[in-house]
Formats: structure tokens, sequence, C-alpha cells
């Protein structure tokens, strides 16, 4: 080889476009993400299940009701996450959904088919469908096709029509929904269908729920046994604005739609709408409650029947246990928080008041530090809009007399204050010493578990 012969120069290397080095940053920031929050966990700042679980019920089982549960896909593979319920034919249907004005398309849907079904109840079996990981909110017109493609599929499933399909969708919103997915599954799953798959059906509407939520209740009606069962999801996003969550209460009393209706939204006004965990009102919220009349009896028609008395009780009871399971799976949570005021000019007024004492989150911090600083209350009160006086405002902490008339209680010691906190089940009462208005609301502390499950979502 000749002296003068050299080598080659090296290439240099193309520099990164400002879009690549972004790409790579997020990239990075994610892996970091995810490094903290399984750091988290091992620290039981994000707890696998929340530390307030419930263990799910045994449910009695509802006539005219049949269950089937599968993995489709949507988001995360071997996971149940489609949960579908064929309705026997002639049942009665009722719902509530979000007030949110940027609602999915399943929420539109669900209440064009409620509004239909006043006119006349569609044949063949009613069909309930729900998928998990992605909301189907915000995805222009290609959400309501999914939700038509889907209503299509499940109709033949049951052998009914599309007219008698409600849907409903939960998970990330604004990324389009794999309807494909979710409609092949369903032809699989009308041959899954069982009357007694309801535990596997409260897993599949799971999202970032560490625990299923299921509650039933039998009562007598004139010698005739009638069964309620319900599941539901939550666990953030969860604010009074309806309903709150997803949840589905079957039964096989004989009741009119009508008044199947009134009962439900008058129950949620004291179950969902008296549960928040973060002041966030979904896009999604839709509860439906389908009577099969399966049980046999005269039709419940009136609010003077007596039977109606007794049916609805056992139904706000098991509206309030899911509603309160919910709470009870608030992302981070730590605590269960039960607000109560009293002496309020109107009910109105003091449920007002004891949501801002339970979204406050100088409350919620202060409880998950277990911190009696009732200044906290005082100012939650005082910032509501409501009226109050300041000199008649007195707060307990369970049975401990905190503050009284406008001032510290002379019996009251930090001591006992702070020995209460370290409780999982809190108790706030907020009397205003004003009127007769009450209300009592439900929510959890905040936690660094809330912001870690929350930054990491849709990783």
């Amino acid at each position: 080889m000749a002296k003068d012969d050299k080598k080659a120069p090296k290439k240099a290397k193309p520099k990164k476009t400002l879009a690549e080095l972004e790409e790579r940053a997020a990239k990075l920031r994610k892996r970091l993400a995810r490094t903290e929050s399984k750091i988290a966990v091992s620290k039981g700042l994000v707890p696998g299940q929340s530390p307030l679980a419930t263990k799910f019920p045994s449910l009695p089982e509802v006539a005219g009701v049949r269950f089937a549960s599968a993995a489709a896909g949507v988001k995360y593979e071997d996971r149940l996450d489609v949960m579908l319920a064929e309705v026997a034919e002639g049942s009665a249907i009722a719902g509530v959904f979000t007030k949110s004005a940027t609602r999915s398309a399943p929420v539109d849907w669900c209440k064009a088919k409620l509004a239909e079904m006043k006119k006349g109840a569609p044949r063949g079996p009613l069909a309930i469908v729900v998928n998990s990981g992605n909301a189907n909110a915000f995805t222009g017109d290609n959400g309501m096709k999914g939700v038509a493609a889907t209503a299509k599929a499940a109709a033949k499933a049951v052998g009914g029509a599309q007219r008698g399909v409600f849907i409903s969708s939960t998970g990330v919103i604004g990324e389009a929904l794999p309807a494909d997915k979710i409609t092949d599954k369903l032809a699989e799953m009308k041959d899954m269908l069982a009357p007694g798959d309801l535990p596997l059906a409260a897993e599949a509407i799971m999202t970032t729920d560490t625990f299923p939520k299921g509650a039933g209740k039998t009562v007598d009606l004139d010698g005739v046994t009638v069964n309620i069962a319900g599941i539901a999801k939550g666990s953030g996003m969860i604010a009074p604005d309806m309903a709150t969550m997803l949840g589905y209460v079957f039964t096989d009393a004989p009741v009119s739609r009508a008044l199947l209706q009134s009962m439900l939204s008058e129950g949620t006004k004291t179950s969902f709408n008296a549960a928040t965990v973060d002041s966030d009102t979904s896009t999604s919220d839709t509860v439906l409650v389908a009577a099969t009349g399966k049980a046999g009896g005269k039709n419940i028609s009136s609010r003077r029947d007596p039977r109606t008395e007794v049916f609805e009780a056992a139904l706000n009871e098991v509206l309030q246990d899911l509603a309160k399971q919910i709470v009870r799976d608030g992302e981070g949570a730590t605590k269960f928080v039960t607000v109560k005021v009293t002496g309020a000019k109107t009910d109105a007024s003091a449920a007002v008041i004891a949501r801002a004492i339970a979204n406050s989150p100088l409350v919620k911090t202060a409880i998950a530090g277990e911190d009696p600083n009732w200044g906290r209350v005082v100012m939650a009160v005082g910032k509501s809009g409501q009226p109050a006086n300041r000199d008649k405002l007195s707060i307990h902490f369970g049975d401990i007399l905190v503050a009284d008339k406008g001032w510290v209680a002379d019996s009251y010691t930090e001591e006992a204050g702070a020995e209460y906190m370290q409780g999982k089940e809190i108790k706030i009462i907020a009397d205003l010493g004003i009127a007769n208005g009450a209300a009592e609301v439900w929510t959890c502390d905040l936690t660094h578990g809330y912001i870690t499950i929350n930054s990491d979502y849709r990783s």
C-alpha cells in the first residue's frame, strides 16, 4: 500500500431533527413515568388493590338476564374488556347520564334509545354492551359509526333489534374505538351467555379500578321474592353530576318503565351524586336499571302501590352500596370520608357545602396526612357561596367536637384529633346552625398515588 494512501474519512452522523429529539424525549419521559410508577407501588403509594377494597359479594340471580364477558384487546391484551348482558323481551329499562357537554357517542345513543322506548318496546331481547379501555368520546363521526356497528352485532347475538341495544364505553378519551374487535368478539359471546356471570362482567368494565364492584338485595313483595343485583365501575374522574361512573342494575321485579325511571332519577341524588373522588365529571357517565318482571306478580306502576316503597328502598340500598364502593376505590385512596352537613338553609344548600368540603384539595390532603386541620373545613364552608354564619358554625370529627359556634371547642385537643385521623373511616360533620337543611357526601383522601396513576394513565 502506498504511503500516501489514506483511510476514507468517517461519515458524520446526520444531526437529529427537532421532531426526532422531541420524540426521543417523550419516550424517555414515558419510561421514567413507568419507573416512578413501579417505585410508588413498591413503596405502597399506589397499592395493587385499594386498602379500602371490599370483597365481591354473592349476588342473587336475576331471572331473565344472562351475561358474557370476553377479552377483545380494545387496549390491553388478555384482559376482560367487553361485557354483554342479554335482558328478556318486554323488560322495562331506565337510565341516567352525564350532563357533560362533551359526552360520548354511546351516551347519545343510549339517550336516543330510551326516548324511542317510550313509544313502545322493541321485539326480542334487549342487550347492554360495555367495553373498557376506550371511552369512544370526542371521536367525531367515527364514534357513532362504532356504536352503530356494535349495536348491530349485539342485536344479532341476542336475536333482538338494534333499537333495543344500549352501549357504554369507558377508558381513554379522544382515541378511535376499534369497533371491529368488539363486534368480532360479540359473535363468539353469544354462546357464552349465562345467568350467573355478573362477577366476570364486573371485571370486564374496570379501567383503573383495583377491585370489581357488586351489590345485591332480595326482598319480599306481597309474597313474591324479588332479586336485585348490580355492578359498577369507577375510580377516578368521579364527581356529582348525574351518575359519576358506569353502573348496571338488574331486577326481576315487575316495575313499569315510567316508575323505574322515577325511582332511578331520585335514587341517583342520594347515591352516585353523593360520591366524589376528584371533582371531575366523566364524558361517559351512565347508569342503567332493567326490570324483567320474571319474578311474577302484578305490575307495579304507581307510587300509591305499597310495594313501591319496599322495592325502592331496596333499590336505593344497592345504588348507595355501589356508589360507596367507587369512593373506596378512589385512585390512590387510603381513607373513606363521609362529609355530613346539617343546619343549612336548605337540603340543596347543604349538598353544595358538603361537596365544597369533600372536593377541597386542602381538606383531602390534610386527611391523607392525618392532620386534623379543621381550619380547612371552615375555609371550605366559607368558599361554597352558600348562606352560613361564622359564629354559629360547629364542626365534629367523628364524635369529637372540634369547633363550637365559631371557635375551637374547650374540650378539644389536637392529640385527640390526630389520633382520630389515623383511622381508615373518617367522618366530618359541619353544623351551620341556621336552619334544617342536611346532606351527606362520600369522598376519599388525595395522595401521591392519585398523581402517579393519572400521570401514567395512557402509558
